[in-house]
């Protein structure tokens, strides 16, 4: 079926410039850089206003973040895109990592693996991935994560492997 302009909807959405973000980060220890994007004392990276995502806890070696599925994530087939669950598995265990992390030190996922549980819709309500380090050596490190809906229900679980780069190194 064609779209006509009775099934075509509008999403508009802003974000910071990602650079104020990064110079910070640079300074800060991750846990307290992670804190300041929570409390909103520094910008969120542009993915989770482009996916609709938010830190929601920052902890050692911990990170959740929430969100509430929307017909914007959608793939053809009516349900939520895998990709969405992807993210914030990835966010959530990757961050995880990142609290750990001194300042100056940066981090990037070298593997994401998950398993998706069950559908996710709209109707699902606000979902929680919440990630915890498993272990984190000097140049490796590993995280799980959970993504749950408001009930307790399991839609995607996963882990990241992380490569920290120290300064210097």
């Amino acid at each position: 079926m064609p779209h006509s302009s009775d099934t075509v909807r509008t999403r508009r959405y802003s974000w910071s410039d990602p650079r104020i973000a990064l110079e910070a980060a640079r300074k800060m220890s991750g846990k307290d850089y992670l804190a300041a994007v929570m409390r909103g004392e520094l910008p969120a990276g542009p993915i989770m206003e482009t996916l609709g995502f938010r830190l929601a806890e920052v902890g050692d070696g911990r990170a959740a973040f929430v969100s509430e599925p929307a017909e914007f994530a959608y793939n053809a087939i009516g349900s939520v895109h895998g990709g969405l669950a992807a993210t914030l598995i990835d966010s959530a265990a990757s961050c995880a990592v990142h609290t750990q992390l001194p300042a100056g030190t940066g981090y990037a996922t070298i593997n994401l693996a998950l398993d998706m549980i069950r559908p996710i819709t709209a109707e699902v309500g606000t979902l929680r991935a919440e990630g915890r380090v498993v272990r984190a050596g000097a140049r490796i490190a590993v995280a799980d994560a959970e993504v749950k809906g408001a009930d307790g229900t399991l839609y995607a679980r996963g882990s990241a492997t992380c490569l920290i780069s120290r300064p210097g190194k």
